[in-house]
């Protein structure tokens, strides 16, 4: 739910969640019924760590970001192979959205209160697995 904020994030703001957008998940999941499932990973924001970010570039190739990592673009195409991390990936409880009515979706405070809670659960769990982790790279 970042989108490219969360993409585009600098090393030192790993695993500091972005804003989620408009909410547009939850507007699936409300006009659908469907659960929504909080995912949190751990590991993932290591295998390419973006140390900058030459927006001129980015501007003139017409994309979001031109990362400037540990191996690129020092290594060459080298430098898009990620580096080894050990991931952990938690699934929370199920955040029902059957028993909201019809113009649920429409209503941008039940929108947002939804957002809200699935990016704090998610988080929330993401500190706990990042106490649980010894090793970026074993575990």
């Amino acid at each position: 739910p970042e989108g490219y904020k969360g993409l585009g994030k600098n090393f030192r703001d790993r695993y500091k969640l972005q804003r989620f957008g408009r909410g547009g998940f939850v507007s699936a999941a409300l006009r659908t019924g469907a659960p929504i499932i909080p995912c949190s990973i751990v590991g993932s924001e290591e295998i390419y760590p973006m140390l900058a970010d030459v927006k001129v570039l980015a501007r003139v190739l017409g994309i979001p970001y031109f990362p400037i990592t540990p191996l690129f673009p020092l290594a060459g195409p080298a430098g898009f192979v990620p580096l080894p991390s050990k991931w952990r990936i938690a699934f929370g409880t199920p955040i029902e959205t059957a028993g909201y009515d019809d113009a649920a979706a429409e209503d941008p405070m039940v929108t947002f209160e939804l957002t809200d809670q699935v990016r704090e659960t998610i988080q929330q769990t993401l500190y706990q697995l990042l106490g649980q982790r010894r090793n970026v790279f074993l575990g």
